[in-house]
């Protein structure tokens, strides 16, 4: 069954004062916010003397060196900003970086120089100066007035107990005005929190995701490399099953063809044999086609093979397709490998009782939620079927998430936007 977020179940919704009160996004967004400004002035001094040495250097070749790794220091700068704001913000922001050259000094010095993402990288942790000395002054100004408001009645009562002053607030009728006052002021402060998580994000996704051209060849880079390895897959299955089966057929006939005349009951033997090594044949060829792109799913759509999959489980599996409309061929492929994939390491890896396929459509695409009860510990690994499954999502601007802790439960959820 789908799990529906607490920020999703309040009154108001998400956008509303409690649930940005519950988001676990507003908290972690608010100690980058009041500490941006701290890394903004640290990578503001490394770059000032570590540029200004190089290229004072450069004139005598000793700082050529020293500028490729200030380079290289500013582009490690950019890749760890983008792990923390993932953190931070939940952006997933991938590296823009064109392919690395595979040898050569001297083309990979002119990776660095003519790869644009070096230079919006440098402008990105220059900017991280006065953006987060904003960003941390109104954030400790806000939280400190409605931090003192809210807690005004608890310290006007621990300063009567113990006969001090100099609060600001004369009596008791003053200390509760301010606590009711201080509820306004921590929903404005969260709402700030947020607005100025919005802006950083959408200023670090400009900088540090790079263009439209940048995204584009990405999303081709990965969607030739699933393509590939889709290929791959399809050539081991062939030579190791299907050839290797239609191999023993050739071999039992042409045994049959030699004893034909001289020992009949053996040649009926072999018949049989090489009849059911064909049939196995036609049905490993029927699984491998099943597997390109499954003909119950362009007949008859993304329920009915959902409802496939699930009956050939090992478990029982709930599906649950909300779609008023067909959406188009690729995501329905997509979304089906998605399930494929995701219950076939159910079935190996997961130990699950049960699992929930539901797929259902918002206002962005199509999105495919699959979960398990099973001891979780899955995550999208270099040549994995999970990461295989993120860059077919990927071809056409999709998100794959995956959230498997260990011990459990494994939830996979696929955004697969119908228009690209």
């Amino acid at each position: 069954m789908r799990t529906v977020a607490l920020k999703d179940r309040v009154p108001w919704g998400p956008l509303g004062p409690i649930g940005l009160l519950v988001d676990p996004m507003t908290w972690r967004a608010a100690p980058y916010l009041l500490v941006s400004g701290a890394f903004g002035l640290m990578w503001y001094f490394v770059l000032a003397i570590t540029i200004s040495v190089s290229l004072a250097l450069a004139v005598v070749w000793v700082g050529v060196p020293l500028v490729i790794a200030t380079m290289l220091l500013w582009r490690g700068g950019a890749r760890l900003e983008r792990r923390v704001l993932r953190l931070a913000f939940g952006l997933d922001i991938a590296d823009p970086y064109r392919p690395r050259p595979r040898r050569g000094l001297g083309a990979h010095v002119r990776w660095l120089m003519k790869d644009p993402a070096t230079w919006r990288d440098l402008g990105y942790l220059l900017m991280l100066l006065p953006l987060g000395f904003v960003e941390g002054v109104l954030s400790f100004m806000s939280w400190m007035v409605a931090g003192g408001l809210l807690l005004a009645p608890m310290l006007y009562g621990l300063q009567e107990a113990s006969g001090g002053s100099g609060y600001f607030v004369e009596g008791w009728t003053e200390a509760w005005f301010a606590g009711v006052c201080g509820v306004p002021a921590l929903i404005g402060c969260l709402y700030l929190v947020r607005g100025m998580a919005w802006l950083h994000g959408t200023l670090a996704t400009v900088l540090l995701g790079g263009g439209e051209e940048e995204r584009l060849r990405a999303s081709r880079a990965r969607g030739v490399d699933a393509a590939e390895a889709e290929r791959r897959r399809i050539e081991r299955d062939l030579h190791d099953g299907a050839q290797q089966r239609l191999l023993s057929v050739a071999v039992d006939l042409g045994r049959a063809q030699a004893k034909f005349d001289s020992d009949p009951e053996t040649v009926r033997e072999l018949i049989a044999q090489a009849h059911a090594g064909t049939k196995a044949a036609i049905a490993e060829l029927r699984n491998l086609a099943r597997g390109i792109h499954p003909a119950i799913l362009s007949d008859r759509g993304l329920d009915a093979a959902l409802s496939g999959l699930a009956a050939r489980a090992p478990i029982r599996v709930d599906v649950s397709v909300e779609l008023a409309d067909r959406p188009p061929a690729a995501v329905e492929s997509i979304a089906y490998f998605t399930v494929a994939e995701s219950l076939a390491n159910m079935a190996k890896h997961s130990g699950a009782t049960e699992a929930s396929v539901t797929v259902f459509r918002d206002r962005r695409g199509v999105v495919v939620d699959v979960w398990d009860n099973g001891i979780g510990g899955a995550a999208v690994v270099p040549e994995g079927g999970l990461s295989g499954l993120a860059d077919r999502a990927a071809t056409i601007d999709g998100v794959l998430v995956v959230h498997s802790p260990m011990g459990g439960p494994t939830f996979i959820r696929a955004e697969l936007p119908c228009e690209w």
